[in-house]
């Protein structure tokens, strides 16, 4: 029998494994009808389209990125996954103008698990050290 915890973590990889694609159609189809997508700053963004157009203004900025799950856990209904994000910045992002840096940086994601579904996202990574790479 498969624990929850083996069932959580394996959603949380198929809905990064679609950011990866950029199959934001397939990422929403793993959320909660109630997802909530926090940012490191504690300001929520409602439902699944509202992550969707922030997800997508932040990926297009950058010609083929990589987003790597490098480790994941879970407990219950928590997922934690740490990645690595790695890609060119190749559009507006921050209102910082491309100039084709190569960035690279690390995210700690909290997920919440509700009837199968990802019903909270919570994100953390270092907003300054992305703004340090985009303006070297």
């Amino acid at each position: 029998m498969t624990s929850l915890s083996a069932v959580n973590k394996a959603l949380v990889q198929e809905f990064y494994d679609y950011i990866q694609k950029e199959d934001y159609v397939g990422a929403a189809q793993l959320c909660h009808k109630d997802f909530i997508f926090y940012t490191q700053l504690d300001t929520p963004i409602k439902g699944v389209n509202g992550f969707v157009a922030s997800e997508k203004k932040n990926f297009d900025a950058f010609n083929e990125f990589k987003f790597t799950v490098e480790h994941i856990f879970a407990e219950d209904d928590k997922v934690a996954a740490f990645m690595i994000f790695d890609g060119y910045h190749s559009a507006p992002l921050m209102d910082v103008p491309p100039k084709g840096n190569h960035v690279r940086f690390s995210l700690m994601m909290l997920l919440t698990v509700k009837d199968g579904l990802i019903i909270e996202k919570r994100a953390h990574f270092d907003n300054a050290d992305i703004l340090r790479q985009l303006t070297r």
